[in-house]
């Protein structure tokens, strides 16, 4: 049972933090002790009883080295000021042992030493030789409190190392064991989500027909259905950044236009209880812990690798069932992999982001997964809604964009982003100052601008790029018109991109394979021959007979008169 008042208390506090949001200030950067106050206010957010919640917060209390009454004050800041609350000025020593390294180093050698083999020595121990060296040395020795915080890191990595594997399926139910030795159950439609990335065994073109190098993928799974709920597919490397694009995909409501022929809806939207991922340090940031606190879910790191079925398994099946299926796969083994093909039929990324989306949305989450028996995996994810999911703004998402720092503003309200100018509204009177740009890489013909204050960054206006607002460009789409114009000698402008990605369409409609543009050529040569020429008697006995007229029947020999050819050809 849930502790209706604190669990109330900490979801009100949430729609506090959403109007905070909304007021234009993202915070960017988190002193070591704000991360530390975060990880607590994280572990509080929890939903559990009362009397498990007066544990946590003295466990809180111990961990600040704090009393109960000002960790309550903490969250009682954070619940009224949000992110801004629990950041501040910092001691410049803050987070950092305050004894010398001689005596860090006896710590950590007695310690170790003291757990060899068949020792054992525990923190008190430890404390009672630190206080007879000091005797000796005849100096003050450190309190058992900094040999406590120093020995803490060793024994939860000790703990760690001695933790039993995932219980993984107990009957029916899932349980997935974190890495500080928690056990997650999903227990309905987004409660857990799991993320992961891979790099797609499928090698693609740019608009001009230039080989790329293969694409990264992200997925979102939930946990519940096994429902692919986002994702997010490009050239960046794993990163915060990417995460946090998937996360924004899975987490808005998604419309595609005809141009993708789906024939059911993606219909999967709103936010996670729980995120589980590996251990990668895109996963570890402080990026995508601000935007667990911002946006209300709490991060949590497997415990083995091999904990990570759940969203692993769909890149095999993408894998054997639609890469595998497509011109330019490469295969996952070099044995296997396929022979050279026609470039010509590759793929562009956006072509095959529209195939990936259409496979997701009517094939992929549509199939009944195995433990699931007689739902599909969109109907299981339906079902399990306990109520209807949360939908947030596109604005209330905006740290999970894309960003860009130092861009200066011109004269006039204007400023260049990848080779494109841009003018928003109000940025006139800013001109001369330097502003962050947050954007998405997959039309980047608006901009969101931002100022930066200290720690965060207030939103000033929107930039539109000029002459290009009917149009949809991309981010690795700028990037390789950019280096085309570059390559021909063009100067870069508004104009001259546009008139590269108006000739893109030409490009991809013309598309055609070797047999094709054989067949083609072959035709060109025919057709050059001018009209009236009279064919030499060569040309006349190589012509094969025409088997097409009617009746199939053998045409009759043409007799030539040999005077006549040698008065016409000189003979």
């Amino acid at each position: 049972m849930q502790d209706p008042g604190n669990s109330q208390h900490l979801k009100e506090s949430f729609s506090k933090e959403t109007e905070s949001f909304q007021q234009n200030a993202i915070v960017t950067e988190l002193s070591d002790e704000a991360k530390l106050k975060l990880e607590i206010i994280q572990g509080l957010m929890e939903p559990c009883d009362r009397a498990t919640y007066g544990k946590k917060l003295k466990e809180a209390a111990a961990k600040l080295g704090k009393s109960v009454r000002s960790v309550q004050r903490l969250v009682k800041k954070w619940e009224d000021e949000g992110l801004t609350g629990i950041t501040g000025a910092v001691r410049a020593d803050k987070g950092q042992y305050r004894v010398g390294e001689d005596w860090e180093q006896f710590i950590i050698k007695t310690f170790e030493e003291g757990n060899r083999g068949s020792k054992r020595l525990s923190r008190a121990q430890v404390y009672m030789r630190v206080r007879a060296r000091a005797q000796q040395l005849q100096v003050e020795p450190p309190s058992h409190m900094t040999v406590y915080r120093i020995l803490n890191p060793l024994i939860e990595k000790q703990a760690k190392a001695k933790s039993t594997r995932s219980p993984g399926w107990r009957g029916s139910r899932l349980s997935l064991k974190t890495r500080d030795g928690q056990e997650l159950i999903p227990e309905a439609s987004n409660h857990i989500w799991q993320c992961d990335h891979t790099r797609a065994d499928i090698r693609l073109l740019d608009k001009y027909g230039e080989e790329l190098s293969r694409p990264w993928l992200t997925t979102v799974v939930d946990t519940y259905s096994r429902c692919i709920v986002g994702f997010n597919l490009g050239f960046d490397a794993p990163s915060s950044q990417v995460v946090a694009l998937a996360l924004r995909h899975a987490i808005l409501p998604k419309q595609y236009d005809p141009d993708y022929k789906l024939h059911e809806q993606w219909g999967t939207y709103g936010l996670p209880q729980h995120l589980y991922t590996d251990g990668g340090k895109d996963f570890r940031s402080q990026h995508l812990q601000q935007i667990s606190v911002q946006l209300g879910f709490v991060c949590h790191l497997r415990d083995r690798p091999s904990e990570g079925g759940i969203v692993e398994r769909p890149f095999k099946t993408f894998n054997t069932e639609f890469f595998s299926t497509l011109p330019g796969y490469t295969g996952s083994n070099v044995q296997e992999r396929p022979g050279e093909e026609d470039k010509a039929q590759w793929l562009t990324l956006r072509e095959l982001e529209r195939l990936l989306v259409r496979y997701i949305v009517d094939n992929y989450n549509q199939r009944i997964d195995a433990r699931m028996a007689d739902q599909t995996r969109f109907q299981r994810w339906d079902a399990g809604l306990l109520a209807m999911p949360e939908m947030l703004s596109e604005r209330e998402l905006d740290i999970c964009l894309m960003k860009q720092a130092r861009r200066m503003i011109q004269r006039g309200g204007y400023l260049q982003f990848e080779n494109v100018m841009y003018q928003g509204e109000k940025l006139a009177a800013y001109a001369g100052e330097s502003v962050v740009v947050r954007y998405n890489p997959r039309d980047i013909t608006m901009l969101l601008v931002y100022q930066r204050k200290d720690d965060r960054e207030e939103f000033l206006t929107r930039a539109y790029a000029q002459d290009l607002e009917s149009e949809q460009l991309s981010l690795d789409e700028a990037q390789t018109i950019n280096k085309k114009l570059r390559s021909l000698g063009k100067a870069i402008n508004n104009h001259s991109i546009l008139e590269e990605i108006l000739s893109r369409h030409t490009f991809v409609a013309n598309k055609k394979t070797r047999k094709e543009r054989q067949r083609e050529e072959q035709a060109e040569i025919r057709s050059t021959k001018p009209t009236g020429e009279v064919d030499s008697p060569v040309d006349v006995w190589n012509q094969q007979p025409d088997l097409s007229q009617k009746g199939n029947s053998t045409p009759m020999p043409e007799v030539f008169d040999y005077d006549q050819l040698r008065d016409d050809y000189g003979w």
